[in-house]
């Protein structure tokens, strides 16, 4: 059997850690003028993805099992 091809867009986006697999927040590239310093700064953080999600990203990262 061939090798599976990994998402190179998942593989860019998440990295799979102890914790689950870790993400970025969106809304954090532009129009930050009318957003506050504390949204902006909370956006910032990474936080994990939802446990509904991790079968897919899983699906896309074939080798970047836990």
């Amino acid at each position: 059997m061939p090798k599976i091809k990994t998402n190179r867009g998942a593989a860019k986006r998440f990295k799979v850690t102890k914790g689950g697999i870790k993400r970025r927040q969106s809304h954090l590239r532009h129009i930050l003028t009318k957003k506050s310093s504390k949204r902006k700064r909370q956006l910032g953080s990474p936080s994990y993805v939802h446990e509904n999600d991790v079968a897919l990203i899983q699906q896309m990262m074939p080798y970047k099992r836990k």
